[in-house]
């Protein structure tokens, strides 16, 4: 079996559904991956410490947003779980003070469900959520470092975030022209995922022009150190480019 590559993908919030673009674009993806047998999510909206693995039978959604039109509440996603999955990452990443601890009513957030309906819109795939318990890059990078063997068991890692984030500073149109600190900022991010200069990601809080604007709170940035460390030192490309309500949906796969 040859090895999953790594994902990491900005994920939308649930209008993404309507987007014609970008739910072509990762329906377009997910065909071109060969078939995982499992999929593990690590997103922006699950912090927890001591690290959380989430629902492991019967798989349910969370819906994790507030204000939306009713029928974004009424999507469903009956994927199924993954129990043997958690086993693997219990052990794989339990150590002395690191717990791993099972919260087995929390559910798929949005930024695991969001992208997976596009995805594999069968829901025939089983899924397992687990929280950050830390926005720390470094140790991030070495919770991904760990994961890093499901590769070679056919589980696709998804690190799930959005490349610029800033919902207080959006002021344009789904498809208008993103504001300056949005297209700095990913234009910079691009090239140092390209050029594999990880320090300088690691501090993109004061390396990257407006790192601070496009990311008031690092929760979205984060899950791209898990999906790098269990990425190794594999070929990276961009998938997804371009903006939506002026934030950048850039999007990574590391073989």
């Amino acid at each position: 079996m040859a090895a999953q590559p790594v994902l990491y993908l900005s994920h939308g919030a649930p209008p993404l559904a309507d987007d014609e673009v970008w739910t072509r674009q990762l329906a377009t993806w997910s065909a071109d991956l060969p078939r995982p047998t499992a999929i593990l999510v690590v997103s922006a909206h699950w912090e927890a410490a001591p690290l959380a693995i989430g629902a492991t039978t019967t798989v349910p959604l969370t819906y994790d947003f507030w204000g939306f039109p009713e029928h974004y509440y009424q999507v469903t996603y009956p994927a199924p779980g993954a129990p043997e999955l958690a086993d693997k990452v219990r052990k794989l990443l339990r150590a002395p003070g690191m717990p791993v601890h099972d919260d087995p009513d929390r559910g798929l957030d949005h930024g695991a469900y969001v992208p997976l309906v596009e995805m594999y819109p069968d829901a025939d795939v089983p899924v397992l959520q687990m929280s950050m318990p830390t926005l720390d890059p470094r140790e991030l990078m070495k919770i991904g470092e760990k994961l890093a063997p499901l590769r070679d068991e056919g589980v696709l890692i998804i690190g799930s975030g959005f490349f610029t984030h800033n919902l207080s500073a959006m002021n344009v149109g789904v498809h208008g022209a993103p504001p300056s600190w949005s297209s700095e900022f990913d234009d910079w991010g691009n090239r140092a995922l390209a050029d594999g200069d990880f320090d300088a990601l690691i501090d993109f809080e004061h390396a990257a022009p407006a790192g601070r604007l496009a990311h008031p709170r690092t929760e979205h940035f984060a899950p791209l150190f898990v999906s790098l460390g269990a990425a190794g030192a594999g070929a990276r490309r961009s998938v997804i480019d371009g903006f939506w309500y002026g934030l950048a949906k850039r999007s990574w796969q590391f073989d």
